[in-house]
């Protein structure tokens, strides 16, 4: 009869899940914990909202084991903030795992598989059934994290800054200024160059749009998602057979809105998996993250 807890703390807004013997109890969403991208204190302050909506909605007031999926959670400090909270709501036994975990064993419980993740931030994780690990990309959003939101938003406006001093103006930048809320290009960049930053990841759609109704430069920026997004599936793939032995193909899941909720990126990256690896299942719909740290959750309640 163990209350187990699942989190999922993805770069945008944050999930959690409390379930009683698979019956789940409540549910409550909340902002970002993800401290670089709205600092600490907003973090901190975010989790603890969030886990007073769900201890509401569930009618209960201790959980016995809780896991937490949250993006960079193996820098400095993160686990231990996390944990500490946790401790303050009465969670008896808890973890903290990488956001790319909960998604794994979302969809694969353990077993063997790739992981596309492409949300606000992007990384692409296999496992085997023995539980080695491969990844391709996922390097933060200054570094990498190509074919995710932010890196849509922030490369459409990089881009478009280039074309307005080629005199080729595109709508993103007028876009972009109704969503920051500036008035000239001076205060937009003042904006982007801010710490913490703008959130890039919001222009996703926009751009998505843009592209619909023909504007080049984000049709390139969508190609240009999908290519690196299926590079990354074919590169963990390769590392899976070549370094691990895998045989037969790997099954793939995804998540994250950037290919959820933009058609032509997924179709695009399905395309290009399949003309690589055409016995390659690709799964049709995303992996719900917070599965996985109920799945997790109820392994950690388990144990003695």
């Amino acid at each position: 009869m163990s209350v187990i807890l699942g989190i999922d703390g993805g770069g945008t807004n944050t999930r959690a899940v409390i379930e009683r013997d698979g019956v789940e109890l409540g549910r409550a969403h909340g902002g970002s914990m993800k401290r670089l991208r709205v600092g600490a204190e907003v973090a901190e302050a975010n989790l603890r909202n969030l886990m007073k909506d769900v201890y509401a909605a569930a009618g209960v007031t201790q959980v016995d084991a809780a896991t937490v999926g949250v993006a960079s959670a193996t820098m400095p400090g993160v686990m231990e903030w996390i944990t500490a909270v946790l401790e303050e709501f009465h969670v008896a036994k808890s973890e903290v795992v990488g956001d790319e975990v909960i998604a794994l064993d979302a969809a694969f419980e353990g077993g063997a598989g790739i992981l596309q993740i492409a949300g606000t931030g992007s990384n692409t994780i296999g496992r085997t059934a023995t539980g080695e690990r491969e990844s391709a990309g996922g390097w933060s959003s200054t570094l990498g994290d190509e074919g995710s939101g932010y890196w849509l938003g922030l490369h459409a406006i990089r881009r478009s800054l280039k074309a307005y001093d080629q005199l080729k103006p595109t709508p993103v930048l007028e876009r972009a200024a109704e969503l920051w809320g500036t008035t000239t290009l001076d205060e937009l960049v003042n904006v982007g160059n801010a710490t913490p930053g703008p959130d890039f990841a919001a222009l996703a759609p926009v751009i998505s749009e843009l592209a619909a109704a023909g504007d080049e430069l984000c049709q390139g920026l969508l190609e240009q998602a999908a290519q690196d997004l299926a590079e990354f599936v074919l590169l963990v793939r390769k590392k899976l057979k070549e370094r691990h032995g895998l045989t037969g193909e790997v099954p793939v899941a995804w998540t994250g809105s950037v290919l959820e909720k933009i058609p032509t990126v997924y179709g695009r990256f399905t395309e290009l998996l399949k003309a690589e690896a055409p016995e390659m299942p690709v799964a049709a719909s995303a992996v719900i993250a917070v599965e996985g740290s109920l799945w997790r959750a109820r392994r950690l309640a388990e144990e003695r």
